[in-house]
């Protein structure tokens, strides 16, 4: 099998999450998706590849509505040195998505290792989070923990951390 679409969803399969993909018109920023996705349910996040001065790179799963300080976020994530935008190229390299369509379930296609995933510790009280299924014609709701496992199914362990505080954020869920 080698559409990223059929292992992703057989992924979920085999970890027996229910994840229904809802379609959801084409968008590439979040103030874009906020107008056009009207009144669905759950929490939705913003995802940045993000490198440091070593060339590492993390996958940030924040609030849609979350300020990120990129002066300081490496100190709580023990990256080495301030943290920059990964160029669009090597998103779809690395996670073989479009910079539009960025998600923490792309590290499916990360066969080397190379992204370590960075979950707000404040969206882990959701009834539900939001994510493109790796297009972002479509969005699908997960529980926090189905995220988790989904993620360290895919050898991997999530990093849960503050990343900068929810301070001014409404409501999760």
């Amino acid at each position: 099998m080698t559409d990223p679409r059929e292992r992703l969803f057989s992924r979920f399969e085999e970890l027996g999450i229910d994840a229904v993909a809802v379609p959801y018109p084409a968008h590439r920023t979040v103030e874009e998706g906020k107008a056009l996705r009207g009144d669905m349910a759950g929490t939705f996040t913003k995802n940045l590849l993000l490198k440091d001065k070593k060339g590492r790179l993390f996958l940030i799963v924040a609030h849609e509505d979350q300020d990120l300080d990129l002066k300081t976020l490496h100190k709580r994530l023990g990256a080495n040195g301030r943290m920059g935008f990964a160029p669009a190229d090597l998103v779809e390299r690395v996670l073989g998505v479009m910079p539009g369509a960025l998600t923490p379930l792309a590290v499916l296609n990360d066969d080397r290792g190379l992204v370590t995933v960075a979950i707000e510790a404040g969206l882990m009280d959701a009834d539900q989070l939001n994510f493109h299924p790796l297009v972002n014609t479509e969005s699908i709701g997960l529980e926090p923990a189905e995220l988790v496992a989904f993620i360290a199914s895919c050898g991997r362990a999530a990093v849960t951390a503050d990343l900068g505080g929810m301070a001014g954020v409404g409501p999760l869920n």
